[in-house]
Order: C-alpha cells, then structure tokens, then sequence
C-alpha cells in the first residue's frame, strides 16, 4: 500500500515538474534553453542506462551539471 502511495506520489510531482517547466520555458533566454536543454540531455541519457543506479547518476549528473548551470546568469 506504501508503494503503490509513493508510486502515485511521484507520478503527480512528475506532472508537476513537466507543467512548471513548460511554464518557464517561453520566458527563458536563447542561451538559458540551451543550458536547461543539455542538462536535461544528460538526465535522460543516464537515466535511459539501465545499469547504472540513481546514486551514480547524481553523482554523475551534480559534477557534469554543475559547470553548465553555473554559467547562468
């Protein structure tokens, strides 16, 4: 019952996330979309890689995003 909680849980803060980002994308800068888009790449990619768990991914995702997010302005 837990688990189908947080399942559920996840999926209407998924929404969320994809709602709240489409809200901000039409206001953002040329170079700002660019930054959100590679980011964004990155997660998915890693996250398309079954093998490797959701710790090596953010540990992988806060080194590699960190350089991106930091050239916003």
């Amino acid at each position: 019952m837990l688990d189908k909680n947080f399942d559920r849980q996840i999926g209407t803060t998924h929404r969320r996330l994809v709602k709240a980002m489409d809200g901000r994308v039409g206001a953002m800068s040329l170079e700002t979309k660019e930054r959100y888009f590679a980011v964004l790449s990155m997660l998915v990619g890693k996250l398309e890689e079954p093998e490797k768990s959701l710790r090596e991914i953010a540990q992988e995702m806060i080194a590699e995003a960190a350089s991106v997010i930091f050239l916003e302005p």
